[in-house]
């Protein structure tokens, strides 16, 4: 799943808004762990080079200007 930076900052203002509603503490404990994750995997798929974003590294190419020659 591809998530935008958008995507996650909605999803950290909720475990945020999460955090600061919940009273139990088991809770409050799972919801920073999985903040925290967060914080630290969205910083690497946010990093994503731009050669793999545009399809560079896929190693297929197609011609279509040369289909017209079979004709």
């Amino acid at each position: 799943m591809n998530f935008t930076s958008q995507d996650i900052s909605i999803i950290e203002r909720a475990l945020q808004a999460a955090i600061g509603s919940e009273k139990e503490s088991s809770r409050v404990r799972d919801y920073r762990e999985v903040l925290g994750k967060l914080k630290e995997n969205a910083d690497l798929a946010l990093d994503v080079p731009a050669s793999v974003v545009s399809g560079e590294l896929d190693g297929i190419r197609y011609d279509y200007d040369d289909s017209s020659d079979l004709l």
